[in-house]
């Protein structure tokens, strides 16, 4: 690993925890649980590896379409990791954000969100995006809506980037996906015009710090030029 190439800020879309569960005839909503232990493993391989910055997936404004009973159980859940994991964000130096729209997310998902944002806003080390009910369409919809209320009616690039979600996050050298799947899913699609894509077939809940490696190994070979020779 070439500590001097390690992407400031690694994507994620988290993909496959189904599948995983199907493979072993278990519930769909027992590989969401080994997902949320992958989560845990990302989040300290990417801190050992030096990332500054790590947005995963967490639910997409097109989620909203699966079964009730499954968006429940993911609810549930996220409120469950969050509140086992805020304390040993705050030991551990993380910062969380989140990306997304917060209507119609539940009170106690909310009131669970903003807590941990609220203990970690002061931690300096990694910070972890968590994109919960989010969609780049939506996202790039809500700068420009956020613009025309002030008025001005042409917009730069520089404008839309300050009306984001999170104008400071810087956009994303890397994004990989799990899964064998190839495309973006509605991600991050402002941020991503010049980051790089890791493809593989690993299901989520089986991901962890090797093939987090792996990735960054990947990411460190390509020759990015921006439009140059």
């Amino acid at each position: 690993m070439q500590q001097n190439k390690i992407p400031q800020h690694v994507a994620i879309i988290m993909d496959g925890n189904g599948r995983w569960a199907k493979q072993k005839h278990l519930p769909r909503l027992a590989g969401h649980n080994a997902g949320a232990r992958a989560v845990e493993r990302t989040l300290k391989a990417a801190q050992k590896a030096g990332v500054k910055f790590l947005t995963l997936y967490a639910f997409s404004t097109e989620n909203w379409s699966r079964p009730k009973e499954e968006i429940d159980g993911l609810m549930k859940l996220l409120c469950q990791t969050l509140e086992k994991y805020t304390k040993d964000a705050v030991k551990n130096n993380i910062r969380l954000w989140i990306s997304g729209e917060r209507e119609p997310l539940s009170p106690a998902v909310l009131q669970q969100t903003d807590q941990a944002v609220k203990a970690t806003s002061q931690n300096t080390g990694l910070t972890l995006n968590l994109a919960l009910n989010y969609g780049a369409q939506q996202e790039i919809v809500h700068a420009v809506n956020a613009l025309v209320a002030t008025g001005k009616k042409s917009f730069s690039p520089q404008d839309i980037q300050a009306h984001l979600y999170h104008p400071d996050l810087p956009n994303p050298e890397l994004i990989i996906r799990t899964s064998g799947e190839e495309r973006l899913s509605n991600f991050l699609l402002w941020q991503a015009a010049y980051s790089e894509f890791y493809f593989t077939p690993v299901l989520w809940p089986d991901f962890d710090e090797a093939e987090f490696n792996k990735a960054l190994q990947s990411y460190q070979n390509r020759k990015r030029r921006f439009g140059g020779i």
